[in-house]
C-alpha cells in the first residue's frame, strides 16, 4: 500500500506519517522517547527549546490551575493529544476529564489547552488555532510569553473560533471549565 503524501510549503510531496507509524517509530528505537515534535497533519514538526520566561509562566498558570481544579478533572503538562489518526499535539498545559487515560484524549475531550509561545506565537495563533478549533478543543489560549498577553478562544468549529479576545498582562484570565480559577500574567 502507498504511503500518505503531504505538500511542503514549497510545492514537493513528502511522506505523511501517521500517530500509529509514530509510536512504533518510537516503539522500535527509531525515534527518541525525548525528542520534542508534534505531528501536524502527518508531518513531523520539531518543538524548539523552552526558555525561562516560557516555563515561568507555564509554571504559574498550572498552580493556579491545581488549586482550582475540581477532582474530576486532570491536567496535563505537554500530553500527547491525539487529534486524528495523522495529527497529535502537546499543548503546554491541558485539562481534560479524570476518567480518561491521556492516549484516550480527543479533541472534544479537551477542555482547556494552553500554548505558552516565546517563539511561536504565529504558529500556535494560526497553523494550531485553526487545527484545535478543526478538532473541538473547547477552549484555547495562546500566552504570548514575551508580552505577557493572552489570546483566548472560544466556541470551536470546522470554520475556526467563534471569539478571540486579546488579554492583557493585569487583566484576569478565567476558564469556562473551572469557574474558581483566576488569574493575571502580571502576576507570573
Amino acid at each position: 500500500m502507498p504511503s500518505a503524501l503531504t505538500k511542503a510549503a514549497e510545492g514537493y510531496p513528502r511522506r505523511a506519517f501517521t500517530v500509529e507509524e509514530i509510536i512504533a517509530m518510537q516503539d522500535a528505537g527509531i525515534i527518541s522517547q525525548e525528542e520534542n515534535f508534534e505531528l501536524i497533519e502527518g508531518e513531523i514538526v520539531p518543538m524548539g527549546p523552552k526558555y525561562s520566561a516560557h516555563e515561568r509562566i507555564k509554571s504559574k498558570i498550572a498552580m493556579a490551575l491545581v488549586r482550582a481544579c475540581p477532582s474530576d478533572l486532570i491536567l496535563g503538562f505537554e500530553t500527547s493529544i491525539f487529534l486524528s489518526s495523522n495529527t497529535f499535539v502537546e499543548p503546554d498545559i491541558s485539562l481534560y476529564p479524570e476518567r480518561l487515560r491521556s492516549q484516550e484524549v480527543r479533541g472534544p475531550d479537551v477542555l482547556l489547552a494552553i500554548e505558552v509561545a516565546a517563539s511561536s506565537l504565529a504558529y500556535d495563533l494560526d497553523l494550531k488555532a485553526k487545527l484545535y478549533a478543526r478538532h473541538g478543543v473547547r477552549e484555547y489560549w495562546v500566552v504570548d510569553a514575551n508580552e505577557r498577553t493572552a489570546f483566548i478562544h472560544m466556541g470551536p468549529s470546522e470554520a475556526g473560533w467563534a471569539s478571540v479576545t486579546r488579554k492583557g498582562s493585569d487583566e484576569t484570565l478565567s476558564c469556562a471549565a473551572v469557574p474558581e480559577f483566576k488569574f493575571r500574567l502580571a502576576e507570573a
